[in-house]
């Protein structure tokens, strides 16, 4: 029995490592930007990381908080000249940034190894470890979405001109987004960085892009609910079609165009709906 547990570990590692990438992509989408920048900035975390434990020597905690602040600061940067784009050209505009962090890690290979990639990195963090900052993630986008902050987002999604009539500076909070974005994807980059041993320049490109942004498209982007359900669908799902070997990436690709055909709100959030519009005719329906 043990046994059986240990062997789904690196599974619900995975889950949880994506879990907060997936909570970097809802911020964004939450706030209204069309950034698809999560990949790079997890790169970018991720790749400092790395650094400051093979390069510096550095303990694995500054290597974390270094990893968090320079894809915090990564994004905030970003967000300047994002600012004046709206909608697909913010999706250009992040996928050729994703472009570039890739091509620097590639060239850069005095510092990040090149194509080869950053070896040698000292495995100091466990599934504990991951759960603990997954759970505070889950809690701070909980926290975040009930509060005022979360009540401007949402309106500066749905319409920018009636949030701004508000009094809701949109670049403030939009600038707000990406940093908690950036901060996300940079702290669970460096999480992958001290539990996987190496890092390889291309798992931060257009593959995890697509991963992550099917995560939130998948659960839904408008609760907490939707990167949670998203990320473990697409991670057990996947596992559970093994046996189908090359189908079962069909079957991962019918299954996305039958929700956002179908379920344009995701599988968490039409199921939310649904269950409050019948609670609500319940107590409609009370004497």
């Amino acid at each position: 029995m043990t046994g059986a547990i240990a062997g789904y570990l690196p599974l619900f590692d995975l889950y949880l490592i994506h879990l907060g990438l997936a909570f970097s992509q809802y911020i964004v989408l939450r706030a209204g930007v069309f950034s698809l920048a999560t990949a790079a900035l997890a790169g970018i975390g991720a790749y400092t990381a790395g650094i400051f434990a093979v390069n510096l020597g550095m303990h694995p905690i500054l290597g974390l908080v270094a990893g968090t602040l320079t894809g915090m600061g990564a994004a905030v940067v970003l967000s300047i000249p994002l600012a004046r784009l709206r909608g697909v050209y913010q999706a250009i505009a992040t996928v050729a940034f994703i472009q570039i962090v890739l091509s620097l890690n590639i060239y850069s290979e005095s510092l990040t190894g090149g194509a080869m990639g950053l070896n040698n990195i000292p495995k100091t963090v466990g599934t504990v470890t991951l759960l603990v900052f997954a759970a505070g993630a889950t809690y701070l986008i909980w926290a975040l979405e009930r509060g005022r902050i979360g009540r401007a987002f949402d309106a500066i999604r749905q319409d920018e001109a009636v949030a701004a009539s508000l009094g809701i500076s949109i670049t403030r909070h939009q600038t707000l987004a990406f940093a908690l974005s950036g901060a996300l994807a940079g702290l669970f980059g460096g999480l992958e960085a001290y539990h996987a041993y190496a890092l390889d320049p291309n798992q931060f490109g257009f593959h995890l892009l697509i991963t992550v942004l099917s995560y939130v498209i998948l659960g839904g982007r408008n609760s907490v609910a939707g990167p949670l359900l998203g990320t473990a669908l697409l991670i057990i799902l996947p596992e559970l079609a093994r046996p189908l070997a090359e189908n079962r990436m069909i079957i991962y690709g019918i299954m996305l165009i039958v929700v956002i055909n179908y379920l344009p709100k995701g599988v968490a959030d039409t199921f939310l709906d649904w269950w409050r519009a019948r609670r609500l005719g319940r107590q409609g329906g009370a004497p």
